[in-house]
């Protein structure tokens, strides 16, 4: 009994210093937003702001065009999940329901390409994009982050669909429904969860990206929220602190939002398929 209670303290122990090693680098960003220049600047820093100030969300507003580059982020995250979630649900359906070699190779492919750096594709990458002229347009960043975000999304509704009884689709077969009905009428409701939290998790993907937006996007007026957070980086690598840490906390939270929303659908996906009916 001691040995067991021992290792169960000794478990939520690392649980707890894990989960504030998590919490951190939030919980001061959060405290540093709301810092007036002069506390900034102490040399003894407090968790817990002296004199609260919403200057630095003012001077972020004013110094650089947030509105603008969170409207780019969301236009480009939104549809690219769209789009993912639509070209995946098809290809996931076959890959779980016909176990076929090639169906094994997709899987594998979906294993592989996750272990690829951004580094080693970047530069064919471009060169693509500039021969379809799409380098510095939506477009085209929106093309690379369906193509990115695809290999995950296949990986989730593959469980998800395994999920759904087989009994389902046998019995509209018996009703005459083809294949595509069947997905559509039949399949789809009962993946409606899926399909939201895999659409929600490509969304945060796509939001949260910024080395792909700092290639691709050369004006000002077509940049993403994360790489417009770099211009609170002087030439010399001097941060303006206060104004760079109110506008990361305002581009942080709809990530934390909805990844609260999904974090359980999203843990349920990818066991779902695991298991064996």
């Amino acid at each position: 009994m001691r040995t067991s209670t021992t290792g169960r303290v000794g478990q939520y122990a690392a649980l707890l210093a894990y989960l504030v090693f998590l919490a951190f680098p939030f919980l001061w960003l959060v405290s540093t937003a709301f810092k007036s220049p002069r506390e900034l600047g102490s040399l003894h820093p407090t968790w817990i702001p002296r004199d609260p100030t919403l200057d630095n969300f003012r001077q972020a507003f004013d110094e650089q065009p947030l509105l603008r580059a969170a409207g780019n982020s969301l236009l480009a995250a939104s549809a690219a999940a769209v789009i993912a979630v639509l070209i995946a649900t098809p290809l996931a359906y076959v890959m779980a329901r016909h176990r076929t070699r090639l169906a094994k190779a997709a899987t594998g492919w979906v294993v592989v390409s996750q272990a690829f750096p951004l580094v080693l594709v970047i530069i064919p990458l471009f060169l693509v994009l500039k021969n379809l002229r799409l380098i510095n347009s939506l477009a085209g960043l929106v093309l690379v982050y369906v193509v990115w975000a695809l290999p995950f999304a296949l990986w989730m509704l593959v469980g998800y669909v395994r999920a759904v009884p087989t009994e389902l689709a046998e019995a509209a077969a018996v009703d005459g429904a083809g294949r595509l009905r069947t997905l559509v009428s039949v399949t789809a409701p009962l993946l409606a969860p899926g399909l939201v939290a895999t659409a929600l998790f490509a969304f945060i993907t796509a939001w949260n990206e910024f080395f792909f937006a700092l290639v691709l996007l050369k004006t000002s007026d077509k940049q993403t929220l994360p790489v417009v957070l770099t211009h609170f980086i002087g030439a010399e690598g001097v941060a303006d602190l206060g104004p760079l840490a109110a506008a990361a906390f305002l581009a942080t939270l709809p990530s934390l939002i909805i990844f609260a929303i999904i974090q359980r659908r999203v843990t349920g996906g990818m066991l779902a398929g695991a298991v064996k009916s």
